[in-house]
């Protein structure tokens, strides 16, 4: 039970809800999805704490860069059906569209260097 309720809570927040949906479309850096949300840096490290810990999310360092992706379900099998889930709810979502239509212009090199 205590792992269901982790993966349910790591839903609870729509701007965690949004870097799932953001991840199904490529793997991103935190300066990337801070800037796509909008928020703070370290608001945005704690939506992708609570998204690993629930086992939405991993992350693998590449040089001076840390990126996320999309688990493939071996953490979580509650994770993995909500994320088959989530490949198509929402989509028609007004929010939702506006932040996939902003993603194309968010880049990590023009936002942080490199």
């Amino acid at each position: 039970m205590k792992t269901f309720i982790k993966t349910m809570k790591a839903l609870s927040d729509p701007n965690r809800v949004k870097i799932v949906k953001m991840l199904q479309h490529r793997s991103m850096c935190v300066c990337e999805i801070q800037a796509a949300l909008e928020i703070a840096q370290p608001t945005a490290s704690k939506h992708l704490k609570l998204l690993e810990e629930a086992g939405f999310i991993g992350f693998r360092k590449e040089g001076l860069w840390v990126n996320y992706y999309l688990e493939t379900g071996a953490e979580s099998p509650y994770a993995t059906v909500l994320q088959g889930n989530l490949r198509h709810w929402l989509n028609e979502d007004a929010q939702i569209q506006a932040l996939m239509e902003k993603l194309p212009a968010i880049d990590r090199r023009t936002l942080c260097g490199g």
